[in-house]
């Protein structure tokens, strides 16, 4: 019965609290000086021309837009009736 106790016990004694991650609150703005640092670097340009004026392509419709409804409306009138 002793020994009953005190393994149940035991398993209370090991037990860990779970612990909290640290909230991380981070600045609202973060500013980098560059004051003092040298940077060193080539400018890498495309070769070739460059193309200012494009053509725009031109396509005939596929479908044609209709303005008005009235005959389909008409026919749902006729069916409702």
């Amino acid at each position: 019965m002793k020994y009953l106790v005190l393994f149940m016990l035991s398993g209370v004694a090991y037990a860990d609290d779970k612990e909290e991650e640290p909230k991380v609150i981070y600045k609202e703005r973060t500013e980098i000086d560059f004051e003092g640092v040298e940077v060193v670097g080539e400018l890498v340009k495309p070769q070739g021309s460059l193309v200012l004026d494009r053509k725009h392509a031109k396509f005939n419709p596929m479908i044609k837009l209709r303005t008005d409804f009235d005959d389909e409306m008409d026919k749902s009138v006729e069916e409702i009736k």
